[in-house]
């Protein structure tokens, strides 16, 4: 899962080993000392007038630039075998991983944010701890990668054990992503873990809703609520509601029509469903493979009728793991859920550092 992106952040290591590996070859520059320039009987004079000369240029050193590491940090670094990165070093390298995030589908302020983040931890004193180049990539890119995915992160399960029954929870977006697919996956790891639910069919305009989300149901063994085709979308839900209510059931699963954040009678769909049910959660679901377009999708739908987390399906299939990357950055909210197969337990709890370490880890 994700290897595309996997194999661009360790050329990014590389290229930043590569570019310091070949400035800790080239040894810093020899400089004459007042011993080496002076006679012998001139020794104790000159020796003052070198000192004398040296504490001035220290003096207009840090007034230039306090942060621009002096000729002897540099020697010292080298003697101990470790090196100081500098702007130059990081020049190329961060450009080819600029490139490398836009063209998996990294949402530009996120990749800009990434960037930003990986040159502020390697410019600094603290990579004089780190033993090695590859050390110190590893750690900027990690936290620079956990930063914008973990976003608005919260525990779902823990969520869900603390709320109030039922909890209802509404899912969302276009057509054909996996939505009805991925509500009856969530209804397994429910089951999995404890917890009762209930279908409701709110999607009551396309032809065959019905048919398909009873097929999953059945197979379940759970219960589902539905309408006639055409039927009002928010009264099935709240139908659901009252349903689990009356029987005990520990969460409402809610169905809704796909639909485009453009098309303003679905969303004014969405906006009943709040009134009329308050959902204590709203799920936006697309594709993992959709990249850039589900980022695109999420912020819109986010913006129109704000969600509470997301569902990527397909990620098993997503090389390029732009959304992944971007999509709890562009929202603020987090994803909860990974799709990552057809079976009805092929559904994974996201955890933004599982995906991190499995990203920069070279093995």
């Amino acid at each position: 899962m994700f290897d595309g992106l996997k194999d661009k952040l360790s050329g990014f290591r590389e290229d930043v080993e590569e570019s310091t590996e070949s400035e800790e070859d080239a040894s810093p520059d020899d400089e004459e000392t007042p011993e080496s320039s002076a006679d012998a009987g001139d020794a104790s004079a000159d020796g003052a007038a070198a000192e004398t000369g040296a504490s001035d240029a220290s003096a207009d050193s840090a007034e230039t630039d306090a942060d621009e590491p002096s000729t002897f940090q540099r020697a010292k670094a080298f003697a101990t075998g470790r090196i100081i990165i500098e702007e130059e070093d990081l020049e190329e390298p961060l450009w080819n991983l600029e490139m490398a995030l836009l063209e998996s589908d990294v949402e530009m302020s996120v990749a800009e944010q990434i960037l930003d983040s990986v040159r502020e931890s390697m410019l600094g004193e603290s990579r004089k701890q780190v033993e090695t180049t590859g050390e110190l990539v590893e750690s900027a890119l990690h936290d620079a990668l956990l930063d914008v995915i973990a976003v608005g992160q919260f525990d779902f399960e823990r969520r869900i054990a603390e709320a109030d029954k039922p909890v209802t929870i509404v899912f969302t977006g276009v057509n054909g992503v996996g939505k009805t697919t991925s509500i009856a996956k969530l209804s397994e790891w429910l089951a999995d873990r404890g917890y009762s639910s209930v279908l409701a069919n709110g999607d009551t305009y396309r032809a065959g809703a019905n048919e398909q989300i009873r097929e999953h149901a059945d197979r379940l063994g759970r219960d589902l609520i539905s309408h006639d085709q055409g039927g009002d979308p928010a009264a099935v839900i709240y139908d659901g509601v009252e349903y689990a209510e009356a029987n005990d059931v520990d969460v409402v699963l809610g169905d809704t029509a796909g639909r485009l954040h453009t098309s303003d009678d679905l969303m004014a769909q969405l906006e009943k469903i709040d009134r009329v049910v308050d959902p204590d959660m709203t799920l936006f679901v697309d594709e993992a493979v959709a990249g850039q377009d589900a980022v695109n999708r999420a912020k819109e739908f986010n913006d129109a009728a704000a969600i509470d987390g997301a569902i990527l399906t397909k990620a098993d299939a997503d090389s390029s793991g732009g959304a992944a990357i971007s999509v709890a950055y562009v929202t603020g909210k987090p994803i909860l859920f990974l799709g990552t197969g057809q079976g009805y337990d092929d559904i994974t709890l996201f955890d933004p550092e599982d995906l991190v370490e499995s990203l920069i880890d070279e093995e």
